[in-house]
């Protein structure tokens, strides 16, 4: 019985349905495991098909394709090179699972289904898949892996039947999503889970964005003494080789140098970078392009692009109104040439004037109001959206949280687009991500290494500019007050009493939470954008348009 067993941990780039693709990434994964020696290369949740594959998964042609996949995969490993724990589909007597399977040999030399299936925030599975049985350990090489798939390990029952057992190893492959300080409370509960078994700890993320969801790998190893061994990288593929020794009856991971820990602005931007990569590169759009404001949202979804880009696939337009002021005009100028892009000025008083002309007759006797004001941010989403028809690249939206909560957004307006960076971030963030930005570096942007944009973007007060000496607070409380309110009421679904007993205004909280419900309709026909927080709108909080509780509030 051999002491010492050598696993490359894959934390990989996989695309949801790209079976082909996915197959060859594994593939390249596991050359490289075998490079340094491997005998077993681990890779993420579902790798075979990427993860979520939310309804695609019900498709037979799909699930056929993906267990073709894995038994083309199994037979590569006859070649006596390192075997593979891969994630793919497992359907059998009218059941489907979402499953681990051990290829070794030339063949599938073990499998195990998924035992706890999420069905909260941004999971459903319980629609497409079944519960599989507790698993038991697989034997591999003279080693015993208690292989659990990602939920499985969140609660303890899984984790206490693999050590009754006999597993040495608890070993979880996931598609976890990010969120802002999720690490902690993943490192916390891994540390449970040692604990309660006594059983060294392997947690195994993938890397890549997904529509709303990024997985930002950081892939980490515990040993039976609750020391971390191995901390891999957030937001970069690595194939990483651990090194496990008997000590006794024990495993023990050899101890690797662990990196600093990023600091919470470099997480949220390079999450922002990964998501918008991604979408972009995945879904084969050749660049983005977005109007260009002279205010804050624009300036920083601009660098976001860059960054994740690169200078020649951004393209950003001003277009300028007669209440656009003169600051607007500079500092967009300003800030397109800090990033290296192109800043081209299509003015919008041409619009604005025929569509006041063609429906004068019908507005005939009635005052000017919101509704000139959304007929020039809705000029400013056609022209863009021409744009984009015209050159191919994906319209960017630069609306923030904030916003969208209370529906300070027009739609058909600054709300056309096909993706948003900003989509999950409060309008306090954004200003702090703007001063990171400007004095920070984002390892593997694409963009300059000094400042993003001028600072007075991140010092005068902001502006939609759709009428003379407007500013966002003429409407809106100040964003410290808004912010606050609305992440009680959003991320700690708190009551009206509470956040009064809190500090706040009992008119000010009632005038928000009535805004933040009755936004909901906008909400629904927003395009994506990055999820940061524990509930980000869309996937994560889900109410009803048509919705009478406001109302009943005092």
């Amino acid at each position: 019985m051999s002491d010492i067993l050598k696993i490359a941990l894959a934390q990989i780039n996989l695309h949801v349905g790209d079976v082909t693709g996915n197959l060859a990434r594994i593939r390249s994964a596991r050359a490289e495991a075998a490079r340094l020696g491997a005998d077993l290369v681990v890779t993420p949740e579902f790798s075979i098909g990427g993860y979520p594959t939310e309804d695609l998964v019900r498709k037979p042609a799909f699930v056929a394709m993906c267990e073709a996949a894995i038994f083309e995969l199994a037979a590569d490993t006859a070649d006596g090179g390192p075997a593979v724990l891969v994630g793919g589909p497992w359907a059998e007597n009218g059941m489907l699972y979402n499953a681990a399977f051990l290829l070794d040999g030339g063949k599938v030399a073990a499998r195990r289904a998924k035992h706890e299936l999420p069905n909260y925030g941004v999971f459903d599975e319980k629609r497409v898949f079944d519960a599989g049985p507790a698993p038991g350990p697989v034997p591999f090489r003279g080693f015993r892996l208690g292989v659990m798939v990602c939920e499985d390990w969140w609660f303890p029952a899984v984790s206490e039947t693999l050590q009754e057992s006999g597993a040495e190893i608890l070993l979880s492959i996931n598609g976890s999503p990010f969120e802002m300080d999720k690490q902690p409370v993943r490192i916390n509960l891994a540390v449970s889970r040692v604990v309660e078994t006594g059983l060294p700890f392997v947690f195994l993320g993938q890397i890549c964005g997904q529509d709303e969801l990024i997985f930002e790998g950081a892939s980490f190893v515990l040993n039976g003494d609750r020391s971390l061994a191995v901390q891999m990288p957030y937001f970069e593929e690595e194939v990483r080789l651990t090194e496990w020794r008997r000590d006794g009856d024990k495993l023990v991971c050899v101890q690797q140098t662990l990196p600093p820990e990023p600091d919470r602005m470099e997480l949220l931007y390079r999450s922002m970078m990964l998501g918008l990569g991604d979408y972009v590169g995945k879904n084969r759009f050749p660049g983005v392009i977005l109007g260009l404001s002279g205010g804050i949202d624009s300036a920083i979804s601009a660098a976001v692009a860059v960054d994740a880009l690169g200078a020649d696939r951004v393209k950003t337009y001003m277009l300028p109104s007669p209440y656009t002021s003169a600051d607007s005009l500079e500092d967009a100028a300003i800030c397109a040439r800090m990033l290296g892009i192109s800043c081209d000025t299509v003015p919008i008083s041409g619009a604005m004037e025929a569509f006041g002309g063609a429906l004068a007759p019908v507005f005939a006797g009635r005052q000017a109001d919101i509704t000139e004001e959304n007929i020039q941010s809705r000029s400013r989403g056609l022209i863009l959206m021409a744009i984009s028809n015209k050159l191919g690249h994906m319209v960017l939206t630069t609306g923030n949280k904030s916003e969208m909560s209370v529906g300070y957004a027009t739609l058909y307006g600054d709300m056309c687009g096909g993706y948003s960076v900003l989509k999950d971030l409060y309008k306090t963030t954004v200003f702090d991500l703007c001063r990171w930005r400007n004095t920070h570096f984002p390892k593997g942007a694409l963009g300059p290494h000094g400042p993003a944009m001028p600072e007075r973007i991140i010092t005068k007060p902001p502006s939609a500019e759709l009428k003379p000496d407007q500013t966002d607070q003429d409407t809106l409380p100040p964003y410290e007050i808004l912010d606050s309110i609305l992440e009680g009421l959003i991320e700690g679904e708190l009551s009206v009493d509470t956040l009064v007993e809190r500090g706040h205004d009992r008119a000010t909280v009632l005038r928000v939470w009535k805004m933040l419900d009755r936004a909901e309709y906008k909400r629904r026909q927003a395009p994506p954008g990055v999820k940061i927080t524990r509930r980000a709108f869309g996937r994560d909080r889900r109410y009803p348009i048509t919705n009478g509780f406001t109302n009943l509030l005092k």
